[in-house]
């Protein structure tokens, strides 16, 4: 873009039928009070929200909950999600222009947003690594509702990325036994990387304390039941849309007065609410991403025009995959 010119338009990725995306040019609002240009040079895709979401999974009684900041259109579609997005502030305040900044916004190579939407990135932060806050930002929100105390054995079922980065918050607990929990075997790798011991289902150690569950699957949460122990809290990250799960209650669920309990990113918990805000948990995970363990965690990388190809593809949950970072 020449200097000094202004962009009319945009394009961004809209989910438009069952398993089925593409990318729609649409008008580029010029700035105003209170407001900024953004270009975008990374999206994160969370995998598992977005997949309900290009699958058509989004069940219609959460349709208004599960709507996402700067969301286009309605569930189940047309539809324009996500919200992980970093880039470069090109029209604006004087004091935001050209800063690189992370904005919960769906993919899109330019986008106007209120400047309240903005967080500028913390100094030694690479962008390309930024796209892991929102993520972050959940696994936070996860341990905060764990609430594991030092000295504790805690198990992280399902080692995607928000299990690895709970496992990862979990491991510098000072103390602490955090065992990752997959059936991949090729996750043990990632595990070490993280500093945490592995284990597959059936050989991991019974009797936690604190258990955080995030793989998405019915199977994982009946192994984090299994792996409680006595009065111990059990974390549900997953989201299932609109599929029904069944659970084994009826073994040791009652007689080990386990604590089931979910947690969504949506909401802080009480013991947060009264002294944090959203933006000052975002704040965190973007300062906590400057260690450069995560960077583990970003396994392949697409340019944005091949998105329509790339979601679908991960919503068929291949093997291996962590975050898939998309490039503009």
């Amino acid at each position: 873009m020449a200097n000094g010119s202004i962009p009319a338009t945009a394009r961004a990725f809209w989910s438009v039928a069952p398993g089925r995306g593409e990318l729609r040019d649409e008008p580029l609002p010029v700035p105003g009070p209170g407001q900024a240009r953004v270009r975008a040079l990374y999206s994160g895709i969370s995998r598992g929200s977005e997949s309900l979401v290009l699958l058509g999974r989004v069940p219609p009684s959460q349709y208004q909950s599960m709507r996402a900041p700067f969301q286009g259109g309605d569930f189940p579609f047309p539809v324009k999600y996500g919200y992980s997005s970093v880039g470069v502030v090109e029209a604006g305040p004087k004091q935001l222009r050209g800063r690189t900044v992370f904005c919960l916004h769906p993919h899109q190579d330019r986008y106007v947003v209120p400047l309240e939407a903005l967080h500028p990135l913390p100094e030694g932060l690479p962008p390309a690594r930024a796209v892991l806050a929102a993520n972050l930002e959940t696994a936070l929100n996860g341990l905060w509702d764990a609430a594991p105390r030092l000295g504790e054995r805690i198990a992280v079922v399902g080692a995607g990325v928000v299990g690895a980065l709970a496992a990862w918050l979990a491991g510098g607990i000072p103390g602490c036994q955090v065992q990752l929990v997959d059936p991949d075997p090729g996750r043990e790798a990632l595990a070490a990387a993280l500093g945490v011991e592995f284990a597959r289902p059936g050989q991991a150690r019974v009797g936690a304390d604190r258990v955080i569950h995030a793989s998405g699957h019915p199977e994982g949460l009946t192994t984090a039941l299994e792996l409680a122990g006595f009065e111990a809290r059990i974390v549900e990250l997953s989201w299932y849309g609109d599929r029904t799960v069944a659970l084994p209650l009826g073994e040791g669920f009652h007689s080990r007065r386990l604590t089931l309990r979910s947690s969504q990113v949506g909401n802080l918990p009480p013991e947060q609410a009264g002294r944090w805000s959203t933006r000052r948990r975002l704040a965190t995970a973007l300062e906590l991403l400057k260690s450069p363990l995560p960077e583990v965690l970003i396994s392949a990388e697409s340019p944005f025009a091949e998105l329509p190809e790339v979601l679908p593809a991960l919503a068929g949950e291949p093997q291996g995959v962590l975050c898939h970072r998309i490039a503009y």
